[in-house]
C-alpha cells in the first residue's frame, strides 16, 4: 500500500505518482468514462502514436499534437495529403512518424466512412463487468473485448491499432476502470 502513496500524500495507482504529469493524467482523465467522435479520435490517435514509446512522451507533447491535428478533428484530418504529412513530418512538437501520421490520416477516412457513430462503435467493446485490479501487476495488456475491437476496427478500415493498443485506449477512456485496490480513483 505504501507504494501507492504518492509524495502528495494521495494514494493513487503507482504509475500516477512517478511524475507530476502522470499525476495530474492519472487523477483528472486516466479511467474517466469519455464519449463524442473527436475526443474518442484524439485518445485513439495518441495511443497508436504512443506504441513503442513512453506515455510521458505522448503527454508532454498533447498540445502539439492537438495543434498538428486541427484539435483531432476527424473531419479535418481526413483531408490531409502529401503536404501535410511532410508538414507534420518536420513538426519537431510531435511524435514524428510517417506510419503513425499516415495511420491518423487513415483512421480519420474510416471514421468518416462509419455507418454509426465512432462513439458507439467503441463503447460497444465495453464489458459488461470489470474486476478491479489488486495490483498493477494484475492489470492485463489484451483481453478478448480489446481483441475483438482491433479485429472489427481492421476490418472497417483503421490501422496502426492491435488488441494492445485498443486495450490502452479502453483504460484511458473509462471503458475499463483499472484503477487498482487502495487507488482514490477506484470507487
Amino acid at each position: 500500500m505504501s507504494e501507492l502513496i504518492g509524495a502528495d500524500g494521495v494514494s493513487r495507482c503507482g504509475w500516477g505518482n512517478s511524475t507530476p504529469d502522470y499525476a495530474d493524467y492519472h487523477d483528472k482523465e486516466w479511467g474517466v468514462p469519455l464519449h463524442g467522435q473527436d475526443e474518442l479520435y484524439e485518445r485513439l490517435c495518441l495511443e497508436s502514436f504512443q506504441s513503442g514509446l513512453s506515455w510521458i512522451t505522448i503527454l508532454r507533447k498533447r498540445e502539439g499534437f492537438r495543434k498538428a491535428f486541427k484539435q483531432f478533428k476527424p473531419v479535418k484530418v481526413a483531408k490531409f495529403g502529401d503536404a501535410d504529412v511532410e508538414r507534420l513530418m518536420q513538426d519537431a512538437s510531435i511524435v514524428r512518424n510517417r506510419a503513425k501520421i499516415l495511420a491518423a490520416i487513415k483512421n480519420a477516412q474510416a471514421i468518416a466512412a462509419l455507418d454509426e457513430p465512432l462513439d458507439d462503435l467503441l463503447w460497444s467493446f465495453a464489458p459488461a463487468s470489470h474486476e478491479r485490479p489488486a495490483s498493477m501487476s494484475d492489470v492485463p495488456a489484451i483481453t478478448e473485448e480489446s481483441k475483438a475491437m482491433a479485429k472489427e476496427l481492421k476490418k472497417r478500415g483503421f490501422v496502426f491499432l492491435g488488441p494492445t493498443t485498443c486495450y490502452a485506449l479502453m483504460q484511458a477512456t473509462g471503458m475499463v476502470d483499472d484503477h487498482v485496490a487502495g487507488c482514490f480513483r477506484a470507487v
